[in-house]
């Protein structure tokens, strides 16, 4: 007997802990919660804490109230200069409107979904606009309060509000940056070519001009050596002449003595002459 009546005691006991349990929720700090009946707003809470509702009959969603962070896959875009940028962008955000937010995008993943929807038309629209100098230049402030704007507008129409929205990093895509690099090697290939082209042209000058100063200076210390070779010889001629004016007849003896000396030699000299060659003369007279 004693079992037969426990039963129905832990069975209603369960029942009323599964009731209260329909009944109380907790608002967990930093959430906040909405309670729907039939899909009507029946109350919104934003304050932490034990709460009541209308079990079976009433609804609670729960969403995050503190500040969100959400990295915007990558966009490519094209700047108003026609040249391509991979922009890699976050957003900070607020579930201001929860009642909103759940009408219009039910979750989060949606909301940010629709966010980067919302970022990508912002970001083509404006950017476009302007040439990629200005994006990497101080303007770059102001477009991206443009396009802040842009956001905080449209995601305010599904219960957001967006705290922040900005650029991570802006690259050029991977086929660009491998055709920007190709010209930069041509164009450092042509610079190199010119750069040694100009100076073969340089050092043939420098050749020349080394070579035309080799002449000069070889023909000038053949002018100069001619005329000292002249002065010298001049000054020699006088010399004999003034020495045969003294003697003539000892000028004439030691002139034929020189002459004996460089012709007749005892290795290799054999001479053929008439005896009364002039030649021998002081010979003969010896």
């Amino acid at each position: 007997m004693t079992q037969n009546r426990l039963f129905p005691l832990v069975g209603l006991a369960a029942g009323l802990l599964f009731l209260l349990a329909q009944i109380f929720f907790t608002v967990q700090q930093g959430t906040q919660a909405i309670v729907l009946q039939f899909g009507e707003l029946v109350a919104v809470h934003e304050a932490p804490g034990l709460k009541v509702k209308i079990p079976f009959i009433q609804t609670v969603i729960t969403y995050d109230a503190r500040l969100l962070n959400y990295r915007i896959p990558v966009i490519e875009v094209t700047a108003g200069d026609q040249k391509r940028l991979a922009v890699d962008m976050y957003t900070r955000y607020l579930i201001k409107d929860p009642l909103l937010f759940f009408k219009k995008v039910q979750n989060k993943g949606n909301a940010e979904n629709r966010m980067s929807s919302i970022v990508d038309a912002s970001m083509r629209r404006v950017i476009g606009r302007v040439p990629l100098a200005d994006l990497l230049s101080q303007n770059r402030a102001a477009i991206m309060d443009a396009i802040q704007k842009d956001v905080v507008k449209a995601a305010s129409t599904f219960g957001v509000q967006v705290v922040d929205v900005r650029i991570i990093r802006a690259d050029l895509p991977g086929e660009n940056s491998e055709a920007i690099f190709k010209r930069m090697e041509t164009e450092r290939r042509q610079e190199a070519k010119q750069f040694r082209a100009e100076g073969d042209e340089m050092a043939q000058k420098v050749r020349a001009s080394a070579d035309r100063q080799r002449v000069e200076i070889l023909a000038d210390a053949r002018k100069q050596s001619e005329i000292v070779r002249g002065q010298g010889e001049a000054e020699a001629s006088q010399i004999y002449a003034d020495a045969f004016q003294k003697d003539p007849a000892f000028f004439e003896i030691w002139r034929t003595l020189e002459a004996y000396r460089a012709s007749l030699r005892p290795e290799d000299t054999t001479m053929v002459l008439t005896k009364d060659s002039p030649f021998f003369k002081f010979f003969e007279n010896q």
